[in-house]
């Protein structure tokens, strides 16, 4: 335990060193930037180099793959990871893929193998998420979490190193700077997972930078022309005036992530409202479609197939993501899908119906769904059902937002992500939001890619974020009778004070400019400590009276440790300074004695 010295005076810090340390943090002297977009259905990288850059920040390199025949090149590949039964990596995305299948067709040996796909959203749905979290592959075995995220990346990373050095033959890796996109609405715990598997992945901490999502995309998005303006009586395109506010959307693979941006006047962006969205992605339009075959052809079944028939099941879910960047606003037709014959065998093996037609005739679906050739022909109308509620769930988002203060002065709403480029979702939004400006760039799918890059050669582009949570750590002020409640009083060195206190360092929606920095001064119990530690707590209350309040959350520990400390030391004052703004929260610390700064971490991920 701790005493923070000062509980009623938070302050800037204004030191020297610390400003070396800001300089270091934010430098960026690499010969090149290279972008991981490490996403929930597909992945995939892109560079530039810095003399690139200054001539032109859209001259970005990105990686075309080859998925092996099955369907056309493409500039992601699928988030697919394959081990060999020894856990040893084998491949990744299209390759992977590809390979699970050749293995499912040979017997039953591939159910030594771990292949894990589309895993991604464990990040944003596990709550207890730490440094020994498993993670099932595709048939339930189960593997370090931290680790099937670090192979993934190292394969990226190692895949995109190649590739640089074919083009540049005397590259080093100690040339490039990486960034690794995540989604804004992720919690801190999350950012440090995916920053320590990079680091586990063979990417050094002064190489790496975290890039949020939609923030990226915004960032590419400023050099695009957007907005038309008249001079001389001549119209034409141009990117957006300083000034203009304006809604980024981005919806991905697992998750949608939404929020408002400001370009201010120096050409950077200003984040006006938090971060916000959910599980509203591309992924779950294929857990309706799931369940609407089980609806059809009985529950378990699909399950089944995709323990036992692999390769079918994957080839399943490709037609369907082939479907869904086609769909349309159309409104009469068919939608013909295929189903693997193995389904029969599944279904007479589980008692149900021996066919298909059979399993038709006793659903929902009776005169409506029609079996014709191995293929399902789903009239249009139905096959939609399956994206509305997702795409309902969205506009729902959306409108909520733009019923708070000051939001309505966003008139542009940016759609990004790659399942913005499903026609059917930016139509409804378009449909839904008349009174806006609804904008989707070509390749929206790679706008977080490209922006990434950029970003990477300009962190400084954006100014300002917004606070997800408010911020703050258990204090321990003098007990102050009639305002304090009796039952958090203690004695502590014979002094009373008030337990679990939170000491508030940031609030929700405070828009907090970047590198912001509150420090307190902390001294510990005990001249013969090595180490101070205090808990960081979050709320979603922007003013929480106790840090065990309903609304609070143990976020995660500030430690600082004391190097070749000297035991007979008086007990030292230290001052602590946390640095919010940035896509990552970070901590300083001083030892006021004699200036020197340590080695603070914050440890979001305890077991």
């Amino acid at each position: 335990m701790i005493f923070n010295v000062t509980p009623n005076n938070m302050r800037f810090v204004n030191s020297n060193l610390v400003a070396k340390f800001k300089m270091a943090w934010e430098s960026n002297d690499k010969l090149f930037v290279a972008a991981i977009d490490f996403g929930t259905t597909f992945s995939g990288y892109a560079f530039s180099s810095y003399d690139d850059f200054k001539n032109d920040p859209l001259k970005i390199v990105t990686n075309v793959w080859n998925s092996g025949g099955r369907t056309l090149m493409s500039n992601k590949t699928p988030t697919a990871l394959l081990l060999t039964p020894e856990k040893e990596l084998h491949s990744f995305g299209y390759e992977a893929e590809n390979k699970y299948c050749e293995l499912a067709e040979e017997g039953e040996e591939y159910k030594d193998w771990y292949y894990f796909h589309r895993f991604k959203m464990i990040l944003h749905h596990e709550e207890k998420l730490n440094r020994n979290t498993m993670l099932n592959d595709e048939t339930k075995k189960p593997l370090e979490a931290k680790k099937v995220f670090a192979m993934s990346i190292k394969y990226l990373k190692d895949h995109l190193f190649q590739s640089m050095k074919d083009k540049i033959p005397d590259i080093r890796s100690s040339d490039i700077c990486y960034v690794i996109t995540v989604p804004a609405i992720w919690s801190d715990g999350s950012k440090q997972f995916m920053r320590e598997a990079a680091l586990e992945a063979g990417i050094t901490n002064d190489q790496l930078k975290i890039a949020l999502e939609p923030e990226a995309a915004s960032v590419y998005c400023q050099h695009l022309p957007t907005e038309r303006e008249k001079i001389d009586g001549k119209t034409s395109i141009a990117v957006a005036k300083d000034g203009k506010r304006y809604m980024v959307v981005d919806l991905g693979g697992g998750t949608a992530d939404i929020t408002v941006h400001e370009r201010y006047f120096n050409g950077s962006l200003r984040e006006l409202r938090q971060a916000s969205g959910g599980a509203l992605g591309g992924k779950s339009i294929d857990d309706a479609y799931v369940q609407f075959l089980e609806d059809i052809l009985g529950p378990g079944v699909i399950d089944r197939l995709k323990l036992e028939y692999m390769e079918d099941f994957i080839d399943l879910m490709r037609e369907l993501e082939t479907k869904k960047r086609a769909m349309n606003k159309q409104k009469s037709g068919k939608i013909n899908m295929s189903i693997p014959v193995q389904v029969l065998d599944i279904m007479k093996e589980c008692g149900k119906c021996t066919k298909i037609e059979d399993a038709l005739s006793k659903s929902k679906y009776a005169n409506k769904i029609y079996w014709n050739r191995s293929k399902l022909q789903i009239p249009v109308d139905i096959f939609r059902e399956l994206f509305y509620q997702t795409i309902n769930g969205i506009v729902e988002h959306i409108e909520q937002i733009y019923k708070e203060p000051r939001m309505d002065s966003a008139d542009t709403i940016l759609m990004v992500g790659g399942f913005s480029e499903c026609e059917l979702v930016h139509q409804e939004i378009k449909k839904r939001f008349s009174d806006k400006k609804v904008i989707v760039p070509d390749d929206a799918g790679l706008s977080v890619l490209k922006g990434a890059v950029i970003y990477g050669h300009s962190p400084r582009a954006i100014s300002a974020r917004v606070a997800r949570r408010t911020y703050g750590i258990q204090s321990w002020p003098q007990f102050r009778e009639g305002i304090h409640p009796p039952s958090k009083r203690v004695m502590i060195n014979g002094v009373p004070r008030c337990r679990d206190v939170f000491f508030k360092y940031v609030e929700i929606g405070q828009q907090i400019e970047v590198g912001h920095r509150i420090s307190q001064i902390f001294m510990a119990l005990t001249s013969s400590q090595d180490f101070l530690e205090c808990t960081v707590y979050t709320s979603t209350s922007p003013n929480p009276q106790f840090v065990d309040d309903p609304s609070c959350t143990h976020a995660g520990i500030l430690r600082v440790p004391f190097e070749n400390r000297d035991k007979e030391d008086e007990r030292r004052e230290i001052e602590e300074t946390m640095v919010f703004g940035e896509t990552e929260l970070r901590v300083i610390a001083r030892d006021l004695s004699n200036g020197r700064l340590y080695q603070a971490s914050l440890e979001f991920l305890a077991t």
